[in-house]
């Protein structure tokens, strides 16, 4: 039998006619409409599966670092003077602000024939700012992250 798919090579005379179309043609009592022209298709199916091709390790590890933390800090000393006054007052005097210095007025009750304030002294009490840098030794803590490719599990062809 012919092959049903003629060859481009060839040229038209040299191809074999085909048996069943040249049937179809010499036959008077058949018609082209009852013959049957089988038709071939191919398909072609794609697929995917997975493949170990490799491995990793991933692990993480903590080192500690000593480092001086550099800061800025302030701190406030107070110096208090006692200033003698004993005088007499009508009324206790208000705390008050002169500059840098609050005056706290330490008022006594003292007993005479008749009731008398007396003022017996002021605190002055002057504030002093005082700013220095420190040096602390603090740890820090520090991950880093290590990834080790490891060698593919790859199946042996030996019989054992």
């Amino acid at each position: 039998m012919a092959d049903p798919i003629p060859n481009p090579s060839t040229r038209l005379e040299e191809q074999e006619p085909m048996p069943v179309l040249d049937d179809a043609l010499r036959s008077s009592s058949r018609t082209a409409t009852e013959e049957v022209i089988p038709v071939v298709e191919e398909t072609a199916t794609v697929g995917k599966r997975q493949i170990v091709t490799g491995r990793v390790q991933v692990r993480t590890v903590t080192d500690t670092v000593e480092e001086l933390a550099h800061t800025t800090v302030q701190r406030e000393d107070v110096e208090v003077t006692r200033v003698p006054i004993d005088k007499v007052v009508e009324t206790a005097p208000e705390i008050r602000t002169e500059g840098d210095v609050t005056i706290v007025p330490v008022l006594e009750e003292v007993l005479v024939v008749e009731k008398r304030l007396v003022l017996k002294e002021e605190l002055h009490i002057r504030r002093r700012v005082a700013t220095e840098t420190v040096e602390v030794p603090v740890t820090l803590r520090k991950q880093r992250a290590i990834v080790e490719r490891l060698a593919p599990d790859i199946p042996s062809t030996d019989p054992e």
